[in-house]
């Protein structure tokens, strides 16, 4: 590395961080009027605003870079070049005969390195945090109840419902289980207090720990009932873990699947996405199906987005900074619309598949991206 790629790298790092923290601060400011009460009465039980306000905000600035990351590239590009055409190194450079492409590799490296700092943020830390980003500002001193979304658990033909749910704690408020299947003994309906949502021990499956039944009264003298290879409801009568009034409901309907607000669904982990497709309990929708191809293709259609701003970088016809701007929100506007318009082709079963929806912009984008690349190169 030259010094000139070290100045290039720095100067297009430190307009990234600039962009980044503008518009971070531009949401903190407006997000916080409509919830400052609630943040200075925290803040005074909790350490102060600022201790309450880094930690609320903290989590949405993880999510604010996921959403704004390849942009802010794109955009941080246009600024350096800019900014050394305007002090004229640009020029001083370009006539001791070194090419735009020699120019522009540090920056496309580090974008490169930013956009894989994206996906790691994205696969690692988001799903860590989808519970805080769900909550409001008045929620983070005592969790509140929400509604919740009957979901049926085709495997054991259960459908869950219930009076309530508390997302962050995983329980469900007045349980519903309604009972399809043959589950003899038991009726047609389970109702209890609560419902506890546990991951699986050496004492039984994932499921739901099922507390104060009310209905069927007789549930301690009732048998464990499933199918032939796994037990489904566990009773008191052969699992002396349980108490009298408890029994335990095996089921893979966690309780995200139990929340109205499905936007954090789209905070988690490829590997979790993949599974919730693959969970033979419950439908997945075409939707689901797009989102995880649109994961798996994100990165490498993030970076094509850089590599067609760069004819706008090059700008070899004198266009000022604002003209260039404008170019390349059209290049972003472009490059969005056909994602929008691919994903709701495979959302909606029309015309596409959802893997091809997801692969199409690539398809059609990425060829073009790299035969910019290459012409920025030779020149």
């Amino acid at each position: 590395m030259t010094k000139i790629d070290r100045y290039i790298l720095i100067l297009f790092v430190r307009t990234v961080l600039v962009c980044f923290c503008s518009i971070a601060g531009i949401f903190i400011v407006f997000h916080a009027f409509t919830s400052l009460d609630d943040l200075v009465r925290q803040g005074r039980t909790e350490g102060g605003l600022v201790a309450v306000m880094l930690r609320y905000y903290g989590p949405y600035m993880l999510l604010l870079f996921d959403w704004t990351g390849a942009i802010i590239v794109l955009m941080s590009l246009l600024f350096t070049v800019g900014w050394l055409r305007r002090t004229g190194e640009l020029t001083a450079t370009l006539s001791a005969g070194i090419s735009h492409g020699r120019i522009l590799r540090p920056m496309l490296i580090a974008s490169f390195v930013i956009i894989s700092i994206q996906l790691a943020n994205r696969e690692f830390l988001l799903p860590h945090y989808r519970d805080a980003l769900a909550m409001k500002a008045k929620e983070m001193e005592q969790e509140s109840e929400q509604p919740i979304l009957p979901c049926y658990d085709l495997t054991n033909q259960i459908l869950i419902e219930g009076a309530s749910l508390l997302p962050r704690s995983k329980r469900i408020n007045y349980p519903s289980f309604r009972l399809d299947g043959d589950f003899e003994g038991f009726g047609d309906l389970i109702t209890a207090q609560s419902a506890q949502w546990s991951e699986a021990t050496k004492d039984h499956a994932k499921g739901y720990l099922v507390s104060g039944i009310k209905r069927p009264e007789n549930i301690a003298s009732l048998a464990s009932v499933g199918t032939e290879n796994r037990l489904v409801i566990l009773t008191p009568h052969d699992h002396p873990w349980l108490k009298p009034n408890e029994c335990f409901i095996a089921t893979t309907i966690n309780s995200e699947f139990l929340q109205t607000d499905q936007s954090t669904s789209r905070l988690v982990s490829i590997s979790e996405i993949a599974s919730r497709v693959k969970n033979p309990a419950v439908h997945s929708s075409l939707s689901v199906q797009v989102l995880l191809h649109e994961r798996m293709v994100r990165p490498p259609l993030d970076y094509a987005l850089v590599l067609l701003g760069l004819p706008i970088v090059v700008n070899r016809r004198g266009r000022n900074l604002f003209l260039m701007i404008a170019v390349a929100i059209g290049t972003v506007l472009f490059f969005f619309g056909i994602k929008t318009l691919s994903g709701a082709m495979g959302g909606s079963g029309y015309l596409l598949s959802p893997a091809m929806s997801a692969w199409v912009p690539l398809l059609v984008l990425g060829p073009i991206a790299y035969v910019r690349f290459r012409e920025v190169q030779t020149e």
